[in-house]
């Protein structure tokens, strides 16, 4: 079992390899969904870490419809990834009608090139997923982060499991989208992925001692100013555990 770890910072990255994954997905922007971490990040991730990297190709949260000048944008956050060495990175462009835009996903796969390229969950909102899976296969996509076109990937096992079986090894299947420690049994047994996306998220105070009474968090009312995003090695463990040996078993 392949295990995925998606960071949004350099303290969750280092996280995620202490319990044991195989991989990160490194982005920014939790909730957009994710975007292009800034290079600063990637650099830094990349020197202190000794598993795969793989980085969000996605220049702004929302659609998949992208415009000339974030198309441009993304041939160039790729080839700064290049540069600084990472193993993968994670992108996804769709037509208006909700196909796999294959002219400019063909493009930039080449363009990234030796690096290892995902299609991420925009592929969760293509028309037809077969045709998208047949798409993604042509244009040479690694694999396909996805959960089964659902908001969860335990509600989309069904899907993902025909999408396995349709992929034949031509592409890998990866789960994604509410895989935890109560999911993860289920989604491997219905579907037999044999590698899940997930966040082992955990929070941790701020060692900030002064606060400022009058404001919970930068732009909200939430308090979040002081809670910071991080990774559970623990659950990083227990999930992959909990994986494998549904996968073993066959159940």
């Amino acid at each position: 079992m392949t295990v995925e770890i998606v960071v949004y910072n350099i303290v969750s990255a280092l996280k995620a390899q202490e319990g044991g994954a195989d991989r990160i997905e490194l982005c920014d922007n939790p909730g957009e969904g994710g975007t292009t971490p800034s290079f600063g990040t990637i650099e830094v991730v990349r020197q202190n870490l000794s598993i795969d990297v793989f980085v969000m190709i996605r220049p702004r949260g929302g659609d998949f419809h992208y415009s000339s000048y974030e198309f441009h944008a993304m041939k160039r956050d790729i080839y700064q990834c290049q540069k600084l060495s990472v193993d993968g990175v994670v992108l996804g462009i769709l037509n208006a009608d909700g196909t796999i835009d294959k002219k400019r996903c063909r493009e930039l796969v080449e363009k990234a090139r030796p690096l290892k390229v995902t299609c991420h969950r925009a592929f969760d909102m293509a028309k037809d997923p077969f045709q998208a899976l047949e798409d993604c296969i042509e244009v040479g996509f690694d694999r396909i982060l996805t959960s089964g076109q659902q908001p969860q990937a335990i509600k989309g096992a069904e899907l993902l499991g025909e999408l396995v079986k349709r992929a034949n090894g031509r592409i890998t299947i990866m789960a994604g989208s509410g895989v935890n420690e109560n999911t993860v049994e289920e989604i491997v047994a219905k579907s037999r992925v044999k590698e899940i996306h997930f966040s082992a998220v955990a929070t941790k105070e701020s060692a900030m001692q002064f606060r400022n009474p009058q404001i919970a968090g930068m732009g909200s009312d939430e308090g979040s100013e002081f809670r910071l995003r991080t990774v559970d090695p623990e659950k990083v463990r227990k999930i992959r555990a909990l994986a494998e040996n549904t996968l073993l078993s066959g159940s």
